[in-house]
């Protein structure tokens, strides 16, 4: 297998990021929960988009590209990102997002205010539509240029939460569960992956914030990103779990989530957001109720960040 640290990757983040155990939650739920804090990542107001961006932007960078775009719904936290990575790297980004959400001057579309990135709404549902308008974008500018995809979530981008696995390893605590949001299938996928390389005994279970069939999106992108690693490892539906935590829909805020934003804040004086995080965690809570965990049990709850649609979205 390929070693990691071979594929071309820049420094945005700040890393390891810390484990540190929820007491009041571990006494709630009679198990004991850990919260790996990937919303301290250091970029913008963190979050798991970090990872991926640097063999993103790595990438990017080895293709000579001197513009970037990616996309998402209008609060996206991986565009935000995105142009954040670009600033910090002397780049340009072009962030064509989907009309969808809210897309006042709140939230993210502040912090991109802030950032003076350029962002196109475009009124559709196809991201085959957000594609080709990159690509007529970019032949206008006449620059060479580098397309993200939603999330950041291919097999380069996936590489970031492998690496987050075998840093999960380094760290020392053994898991039995590992849980995250899964929203556009690269931070799952990454973790699945690294959890069958460097955590052996851990499961990982993915919350799904949105419709997508992540059933068929996950092993396709943990094979995708075993090939580019070399790693000789058989991929099926077993090696993770999928629960569906979306809701009334995609960014939109739930019922539960929010009371899991809320539990999590009275408790931890810990910050969820409504579209990610918080439906993830009451995915756990979920799981807590339905006898899911052991009291010897250690499980793991990845904070990806969101900040920014925390305060945009609210509860």
């Amino acid at each position: 297998m390929k070693n990691l640290d071979s594929f071309p990757r820049v420094s945005l983040g700040v890393f390891p990021t810390p484990i540190q155990k929820l007491p009041n939650i571990s006494r709630l739920l009679h198990t004991n929960v850990y919260v790996k804090r990937d919303d301290l990542t250091g970029l913008g107001l963190g979050g798991n988009k970090t990872r991926k961006l640097e063999y993103l932007m790595a990438d990017a960078k080895e293709h000579g590209a001197k513009l970037v775009f990616t996309t998402g719904g209008a609060q996206s936290n991986h565009a935000m990102l995105t142009a954040a990575a670009a600033a910090r790297l002397g780049m340009e980004a072009i962030l064509i997002l989907k009309k969808r959400g809210v897309t006042e001057r709140v939230g993210n579309r502040l912090l991109e205010h802030l950032m003076g990135t350029e962002v196109i709404f475009l009124d559709t549902d196809s991201y085959a539509d957000v594609y080709d308008e990159m690509d007529r974008i970019g032949a206008e500018r006449g620059v060479p240029y580098y397309k993200i995809p939603c999330g950041g979530s291919n097999a380069i981008g996936t590489l970031g939460y492998v690496r987050c696995a075998r840093e999960i390893s380094e760290q020392g605590i053994p898991f039995d569960h590992l849980i995250c949001a899964e929203g556009s299938g690269g931070t799952m996928a990454g973790l699945a992956l690294g959890a069958k390389l460097f955590l052996p005994g851990t499961k990982v279970h993915g919350m799904m914030v949105d419709t997508d069939p992540f059933d068929v999106i996950t092993p396709a992108l943990m094979r995708e990103t075993a090939a580019l690693l070399e790693a000789d490892v058989r991929i099926g539906t077993d090696d993770f779990d999928l629960r569906d935590m979306c809701g009334p829909g995609y960014a939109v805020a739930s019922e539960e989530g929010n009371a899991a934003v809320r539990l999590m804040a009275g408790q931890e004086g810990l910050f969820l957001d409504p579209v990610y995080t918080g439906k993830a965690f009451a995915g756990l809570l979920d799981m807590a109720e339905e006898g899911a965990f052991r009291e010897t049990d250690r499980v793991l709850f990845l904070h990806s960040g969101g900040a920014g649609g925390l305060f945009a979205v609210g509860t």
